[in-house]
Formats: structure tokens, C-alpha cells, sequence
């Protein structure tokens, strides 16, 4: 279980670097609004790709507390290993923002200003959710080797074609309350974005098992 825990929070430190370190390097060359984006979508999608191939093996690299309940309405994890998994990848992320800061000489401990208010963005934040869900779990029915790619793309067209650009995990949010970066969110406007995370992982934890069973 330990070594489980180190892999999810790991590659959740990873995870949420790649993402919040892509907002700061785009910013630091002066990269345009869309061209920043663009360069998080790749950076964030290549990441996925290659933590859930080489973490997989080790804790299913999971990455997220969406996903981590996901499996566990299915049965594929216990009660009290999901609520371990939730914590290693909530602090994961959070060392993950505070290790970008210290390689870009920032300040270590922030937060972040940049509100993301409205229900539409809360509602972006489900679809983004439960896309990723639909994605993971389509995959492991039809194609399990190509899962790692499959989300990866995922989130790359995520950033895109939603309104909040994908956070799409409620351990992400938390750690991007504390980086006062193009890539935080405000402490106020956290809840309303991991409401709308968990309320589309409890819809996907109904539908999905129906939509993907043999029978």
C-alpha cells in the first residue's frame, strides 16, 4: 500500500507540475492567451500519456479523486484504500505547485487571485468529468493498452472544447487554489468547480457500469 500511495501522489505531483509549470513557462516567454493554452494542453496530455504507462502497473494510476471513486462504486477498491488514494494525490498536487514555484524562483506559498465563477464553469467542470470517466473506462472495455493514450487525448481536446479548460479533478483544484498563476483558481470559486466534478462522477458511477456491461 505504501508503495501505492507514493505512486499516486508522485504522479500527481507530476500531473499538476506539467500543468501549472506550462502556465508559468507560456507566461514567462510571453506567449499569447491561445498559444498558452495550447502549450498546457500538450504539456498536461503528454504527461498523462506517460504517467498512467509507467504508474499504472504500480496503483492504476488513478490521479484523481474522481477516478479513485469511480472504481470504487464498481467494487475495484476498498473503502479505506480510496480514502488513502485521496489524500496522496490531493498532497501530490499540492507539492507539485510548490515545486514549480521553487524552479521558477517564486515564491513557494500562494493564492491564487484569478476568480472562475458561474454555474456554467461548474457545469464545464462535470462534462469535462465525466468525459474523462466515459474515456477511462470505454477504453478498459475495448482497448485496456490504450488507456494512457486515450486520456491523454482526452484532456488534450478537454482544454479546448470546455468553457473551464478541464480541470476535471478535484485534487487539481485544490492545488491550483495555491498558485497565483494564469493556471489557479480562487479559494471561492474551488467549490463550486469540485461540486460539479463529484456530482458527474456519481452519474457516471450509475451509467457507465450499464452503458459498458457485456450483458
Amino acid at each position: 500500500m505504501l508503495r501505492r500511495l507514493f505512486a499516486e501522489c508522485l504522479g500527481t505531483s507530476f500531473l499538476v507540475g506539467a500543468a501549472v509549470g506550462a502556465a508559468h513557462m507560456g507566461s514567462l516567454l510571453g506567449a499569447a492567451p491561445a498559444l498558452g493554452l495550447l502549450a498546457g494542453s500538450l504539456a498536461t496530455g503528454a504527461i498523462l500519456f506517460v504517467l498512467i504507462t509507467v504508474l499504472g502497473p504500480v496503483s492504476g494510476a488513478h490521479l484523481n479523486p474522481a477516478v479513485t471513486l469511480a472504481f470504487r462504486a464498481r467494487g475495484d477498491i476498498s473503502t479505506g484504500a480510496s480514502g488513502l488514494y485521496v489524500a496522496a494525490q490531493i498532497v501530490g498536487g499540492v507539492v507539485g505547485v510548490w515545486v514549480v514555484h521553487a524552479m521558477f524562483g517564486e515564491p513557494i506559498l500562494q493564492v491564487s487571485s484569478s476568480a472562475r465563477d458561474g454555474a456554467h464553469l461548474a457545469l464545464a467542470e462535470g462534462i469535462a468529468t465525466f468525459g474523462l470517466l466515459l474515456t477511462i473506462f470505454g477504453g478498459l472495455k475495448a482497448r485496456p493498452e490504450a488507456v494512457p493514450a486515450l486520456v491523454g487525448l482526452y484532456i488534450m481536446a478537454a482544454y479546448w472544447f470546455t468553457a473551464s479548460t478541464s480541470f476535471a479533478n478535484p485534487a487539481v483544484t485544490i492545488a491550483r487554489i495555491l498558485t497565483d498563476s494564469a493556471a489557479g483558481i480562487a479559494p471561492h470559486s474551488a467549490p463550486g468547480w469540485i461540486a460539479g466534478q463529484l456530482i458527474a462522477t456519481a452519474i457516471a458511477a450509475v451509467l457507465l457500469p450499464r452503458l459498458f456491461n457485456e450483458e
